[in-house]
């Protein structure tokens, strides 16, 4: 074993690149998506269920801000999973793996996914 091997257990001194806080955050949006599947769903299945039904999941979404923001929570994360898979799509083709191509992808995703997240915004509300 080798003893000179540095050890950093402390996570907040440690600061992760751009293309590394993305990835991190596509894997994070994905577990977002599998979970809000369960109130996509139940929201599908109850809209479809009778019109009683419908009224009442329309009639959730809005007037009410929980409902509102769960929405926009799923909404916001397919938009990054979705710019951020087509990013990991493109690494695959092997356009853009190098360092520079990396940081400016980042920068690319965080953008369009934030304009992603706004225009959700004003979608639900």
């Amino acid at each position: 074993m080798n003893s000179k091997r540095p050890v950093n257990l402390d996570l907040s001194t440690i600061h992760f690149p751009l293309p590394a806080l993305t990835s991190i955050v596509h894997r994070i949006t994905g577990v977002i998506l599998f979970v809000g599947l369960i109130f996509g769903f139940w929201a599908l299945d109850a809209s479809l269920s009778s019109p009683e039904g419908f009224d009442s999941v329309r009639d959730a979404l809005a007037n009410n801000v929980l409902a509102k923001l769960i929405a926009w929570g799923l909404l916001s994360a397919l938009g990054f999973h979705f710019v951020a898979g087509i990013k990991h799509l493109l690494m695959d083709t092997g356009y853009g793996v190098d360092l520079e191509g990396g940081n400016r992808k980042a920068q690319i995703t965080v953008v369009i996914s934030a304009v992603l997240v706004v225009l959700a915004g004003v979608w639900v509300w």
